[in-house]
C-alpha cells in the first residue's frame, strides 16, 4: 500500500508543478520528414547521389541534408514544423531551388513527389566534408567511448571493450569494477537485462564487440537513475540502426583464441523501422595451469595441501535481437525490442593434491549460465511545450541457468554428481515525465515497480556401482522473491554566468523472501524489507567556452544477490566450500566529486578528485574448518559473505587525449584510490591487511591514421592487485596493436589483431592470509593470440549526416539517439546455475 501511495504522490506533484508554473503553448518539438525523388528533365533517369540541402526561409546556414540513393530518391527527418527552401545540387545540372515548403504540427510530413532538373553544359565542383565523433568523448555528465571507432575491436567481444573505457578495469574472469569499485551496475541500451544478474562476465564475453556502438560511463548519477551499484553505471549502447531504405553488414574475425561473427539488417520505410541483429563468438578449447596451496592450523588441528593441475575451458554464446517501431504522427510512437542470448562453456579439468591425504580430481563440466530474452514495450507521448515529453515502459526479462559437473576422485572422496536448474523472471513498469519549466527550471519526475522472482533446484547423485542415483537428503530447492518500488523527482536549474545545479531526491522500498527447503540442512524461510532515500546534488559552473568544473555528491546501494544469501552450503569442492548469508544488508555508499574538463584544440583534459564513504561493506570470508571423508580428517576452508564493516577512500582520475601530428592521437588515462578498511567486531580478527592501500588503473591508445584509408592502432591497460581485508586479487595487464585497410570507399575492409605477442600465458596471483589461515593461488591463461577482422557493409539508403553540408558517397548509417534515463531494476536478481 505504501508503494501504491508513492507512485500516486510522484503523478500528483507533476501535475501540481504544472499548474503552478502554468505550462503550456511555447515550442513544438514535433518532427516529421521531407521526401522527394530527383530525376533528369530529358532521360527522366534518376539522379543518384545528388546533393539536397535544406534551409529555413530565407537563411544560408543550412538545416540539414543528405544524397539521393540510386534511384534518385531522399527523405530528410527529424524536420521540425516551419517554412523551409530545398537546394538540389548534382555534377553538370544548375542548382534547383523549391521555396515554400510548410510542415505543421499536425501535417509533419510532405511529400514532394518527382522533382525535375534541367541539364546545364556547366559542371559544379564536387565538395566532399567529411566529420566523425573521436573515440572518447568527455562530456559534462559523462564518459562516452565510441567502440565503432576502436580499430582493435573486431573479431572481439564486449569484456575487450570494456577493458579500453576509461576508469573501467575488467579481471581475468570478466568481472567489471569502476574505479576499482566492482559494485557497479552494467545497463544495456539504458536498461538491465535479466542475463546479467545470472552470469554478468559470460553475457559479456557472449556479446560481439561488432554490435556495440558506445559505452557509457556515469559516476555520479543523479536521481533519476537506479540507485543500485555504489560504483556508478556503465551502459552499453548497440548498433541500433534507423535509417532510410535497407542496409546491412557482416563482420567477425578468426583468431587463434576466440573466433567472432555478426550480421545486421536494417529497414525504414515512412514511420516504420526495424532492425535484426545477430552474432555469436566461440574460443578455442584453451588450457589453464592451477596452483594453490593452503595451510590450517588452528592449535588443535593442523594441515597443509598443495594442488596442481589443468582446466581446458571451451566456450561459445549467440546473441541475437529485433526491433521494430512505429510513428504514429509527431506526437506518438510506440517501440518495441526482444533480445535472445545464450551462452555455453563445456569445463575439463585435472589436478593432483599433495599430502597427509593425497588424491587427484577429474571434474568435467556442461553449463548454461544464462539463456533466455528481454523483452520491452515502449511508448512515448510528446506534448506541444518544447522539450515535455511521456515516456511509458514495460520490460520482461527471462533467463535460466543449468549446470551439471561431475567429480571423479581417487583414493579419498567419493565421486559426486551434481545439476542445478535455475530460472529467473523479471518484471519492470516504469513512467518517466520531462517538464521543462521556463529557461531556467527543468522538472523530471517517475515512477518504478520491479518484481523479481527466482526459483532454484540443486539436485545432487550419489555414486552407485558405475552411475549415479539421485540423493534427495543432500538436495534442495530455493526460491527467491524480491519487490523494489521507487520514485524520483530532478530540478535542473540554471543560473547566471553559466552556474547550473542538479538536485534530486529518490525513494526506493526493498521486500525480500527466501523460501530454503532440503532435508539435509535445516534452514527456515526469511524475509526482509528496507527504505533507502537517496539525494543526489550537482554543481556546475562554465568557466570559458572550453573549461568546465563540477562538485557532486551521491549515494548509491547495492542489494545482496542470490548467492550471496543463499543459505545452502556449496560444497562442490569438499575442501573449499561457500555459504550464502541471508541476513546480509545492502551496502551503502555515499561519494563527493570535484572534477574539471577542459578542450585545448583538438586535445582534451579531465581530472577528478573524490572521497567516497561504504558502510556495511560486503566481502567472503574463509575460515578454516576440518572435514571428515572417508574416516580421514581433512584441512579446509568455508567462505561466508558478510558485512565486514566500513571503508573510506580517496581518490583520483585523469584522462587525456592529445593530437600533436593531424595523423596521430594519443590518449590515455590512470585512475587511483585507497582502501583503508575498518572492520567491525569478529571481523578485526579476520583481518590481516590494516594498512591504508593504493590501489590503481590504467589504459594507454595510440591511433596513427595513414593515407589511402590504412589505421595503426597500439594499446596497453594494467591494474594493480585489488586488496580485501584477507588479501589480494590478481593485478591484470595486457598489450595489443591492430592493422586495419579500408577498401571500397570503407565499404569492405580487412584487418589484423595481434594480443599479447610476447609471452604465451598472463599469471594471475592472489592469497589470503587470516588466523589459522595461509592461501596462496596462481592461474596461467593462454592470452597470445593472432587473428584476422573483416567487415562488409551493404545497402542502398539515405541518411542524416553530423555535418548538414557532408557529401559522401557510400553508406552512412545514421544510429538512433539512445535513451539517457538508466531504465533498470536492481542486481539482486541473480539467477540461478552459476558455480
Amino acid at each position: 500500500m505504501k508503494r501504491i501511495i508513492l507512485l500516486i504522490a510522484i503523478i500528483f506533484s507533476v501535475v501540481s508543478a504544472k499548474a503552478q508554473f502554468g505550462v503550456g503553448g511555447g515550442g513544438s518539438s514535433i518532427v516529421g520528414k521531407i521526401s522527394g525523388s530527383v530525376v533528369d528533365s530529358i532521360s527522366k533517369k534518376a539522379l543518384d547521389y545528388g546533393t539536397i540541402t535544406l534551409f529555413r526561409g530565407t537563411s544560408k546556414t543550412p538545416v540539414t541534408g543528405i544524397l539521393t540513393d540510386d534511384k534518385g530518391t531522399f527523405q530528410l527527418d527529424n524536420i521540425h514544423p516551419g517554412i523551409y527552401r530545398l537546394e538540389i545540387s548534382f555534377v553538370g545540372y544548375p542548382t534547383k531551388i523549391i521555396r515554400g515548403i510548410e510542415t505543421t504540427p499536425s501535417k509533419p510530413d510532405k511529400n514532394l513527389g518527382v522533382v525535375v532538373v534541367g541539364q546545364s553544359t556547366k559542371s559544379l565542383n564536387e565538395v566532399t566534408v567529411t566529420a566523425s565523433a573521436p573515440l572518447i568523448e568527455n562530456r559534462i555528465d559523462k564518459i562516452v567511448y565510441n567502440a565503432e571507432k576502436d580499430v582493435t575491436a573486431g573479431g572481439g567481444s564486449a569484456t575487450d571493450i570494456l577493458q579500453k573505457v576509461p576508469l573501467v578495469n575488467v579481471d581475468i574472469n570478466g568481472n567489471v569494477s569502476l574505479r576499482g569499485d566492482a559494485n557497479v551496475r552494467v545497463l544495456i541500451n539504458g536498461r538491465p537485462s535479466g542475463a546479467t544478474s545470472a552470469s554478468l562476465a559470460d553475457v559479456l564475453k557472449g556479446i560481439p564487440a561488432d554490435q556495440i556502438k558506445s559505452v557509457e560511463v556515469i559516476t555520479s548519477p543523479s536521481a533519476k537513475y537506479d540507485a543500485e551499484g555504489s560504483a556508478g553505471i556503465i551502459n552499453i549502447i548497440t548498433k541500433q540502426k534507423n535509417i532510410s531504405g535497407i542496409s546491412g553488414g557482416i563482420s567477425g574475425g578468426v583468431g587463434t583464441r576466440q573466433n567472432n561473427g555478426n550480421f545486421n539488417l536494417n529497414y525504414n520505410k515512412n514511420r516504420f523501422n526495424l532492425t535484426v541483429n545477430v552474432g555469436g563468438n566461440a574460443s578455442w578449447p584453451q588450457t589453464s595451469n592451477t596452483y594453490q596451496s593452503t595451510q590450517i592450523d588452528t592449535g588443535s588441528f593442523h594441515s597443509f595441501k598443495e594442488s596442481k593441475g589443468t582446466s581446458k575451458v571451451s566456450r561459445h554464446a549467440i546473441v541475437g535481437s529485433v526491433s521494430a517501431g512505429y510513428e504514429f504522427n509527431a506526437f506518438n510512437s510506440l517501440n518495441s525490442t526482444i533480445r535472445l542470448n545464450q551462452i555455453e562453456f563445456n569445463t575439463n579439468s585435472n589436478s593432483v593434491t599433495t599430502g597427509a591425504n593425497p588424491f587427484s580430481l577429474n571434474s568435467v563440466a556442461h553449463a548454461i549460465p544464462a539463456s533466455g530474452f528481454d523483452w520491452n514495450v515502449d511508448y512515448v507521448h510528446k506534448f506541444k511545450k518544447e522539450g515535455e515529453e511521456l515516456d511509458l515502459s514495460t520490460q520482461w526479462s527471462h533467463s535460466i541457468g543449468n549446470t551439471e559437473y561431475t567429480n571423479y576422485y581417487t583414493a579419498v572422496n567419493p565421486n559426486q554428481k551434481n545439476k542445478i536448474d535455475g530460472t529467473n523472471n523479471e518484471y519492470t513498469v516504469q513512467a518517466d515525465y520531462v517538464l521543462p519549466i521556463n529557461n531556467t527550471f527543468k522538472l523530471e519526475s517517475g515512477a518504478k515497480y520491479i518484481i523479481r522472482r527466482i526459483n532454484t533446484i540443486n539436485d545432487i547423485y550419489s555414486p552407485s556401482g558405475n552411475d549415479f542415483v539421485f540423493n534427495s537428503l543432500a538436495s534442495s530447492t530455493y526460491g527467491y522473491n524480491q519487490n523494489v518500488g521507487a520514485a524520483y523527482s530532478v530540478l535542473t536549474i540554471n543560473l547566471p554566468k553559466s552556474y547550473s545545479i542538479l538536485a534530486g531526491l529518490r525513494d526506493e522500498y526493498t521486500t525480500i523472501d527466501g523460501n530454503p527447503n532440503s532435508l539435509s540442512q535445516k534452514n527456515v524461510p526469511f524475509t526482509q524489507d528496507y527504505n533507502t532515500l537517496v539525494p543526489s546534488l550537482t554543481f556546475q559552473k562554465k568557466l570559458t567556452a572550453t573549461q568546465t568544473i563540477k562538485l557532486g555528491y551521491s549515494k548509491r546501494i547495492t542489494r545482496p544477490s542470490l548467492q550471496f544469501l543463499n543459505p545452502y552450503v556449496d560444497s562442490t569442492n569438499i575442501l573449499a566450500q561457500k555459504v550464502g548469508n541471508p541476513k546480509l544488508n545492502p551496502e551503502v555508499s555515499q561519494t563527493v566529486e570535484l572534477g574539471y574538463n577542459t578542450f585545448i584544440g583538438a586535445s582534451v583534459i579531465n581530472l577528478s578528485a573524490y572521497y567516497k564513504h561504504t558502510s556495511g561493506l560486503i566481502e567472503g570470508i574463509a575460515t578454516p574448518v576440518s572435514v571428515t571423508v572417508n574416516g580421514i580428517q581433512q584441512g579446509a576452508t568455508l567462505t561466508t559473505f558478510q558485512n565486514i564493516g566500513n571503508n573510506n577512500s580517496f581518490g583520483g582520475s585523469f584522462f587525456g587525449s592529445i593530437t600533436p601530428f593531424k595523423i596521430l592521437t594519443i590518449q590515455g588515462s590512470i585512475n587511483a584510490y585507497t582502501y583503508k578498511p575498518d572492520p567491525a567486531g569478529v571481523f578485526n580478527l579476520a583481518q590481516s591487511q590494516n594498512g591504508t592501500y593504493v590501489q590503481y588503473g590504467g589504459f594507454m591508445r595510440g591511433t596513427l591514421t595513414l593515407p589511402k584509408d590504412f589505421v595503426i592502432e597500439s594499446f596497453a591497460f594494467g591494474s594493480s592487485a585489488r586488496r580485501t581485508i584477507q588479501g589480494t586479487n590478481p593485478a591484470f595487464s595486457i598489450f595489443g596493436m591492430g592493422f586495419k585497410k579500408q577498401f571500397d570507399n570503407k565499404k569492405y575492409s580487412l584487418g589484423v589483431n595481434i594480443i599479447q605477442p610476447f609471452s604465451n600465458y598472463k599469471e594471475f596471483n592472489s592469497n589470503i592470509t587470516s588466523r589459522g589461515l595461509t592461501q596462496v593461488s596462481r592461474f596461467q591463461y593462454p592470452f597470445r593470440s593472432f587473428g584476422l577482422t573483416f567487415s562488409y557493409n551493404f545497402g542502398k539508403l539515405s541518411f542524416k549526416p553530423q555535418n548538414p553540408m557532408e557529401k559522401k558517397k557510400g553508406i552512412n548509417n545514421d544510429d538512433l539517439k539512445q535513451d539517457d534515463q538508466g531504465m533498470g531494476g536492481g542486481g539482486a536478481g541473480a539467477g540461478a546455475g552459476g558455480r
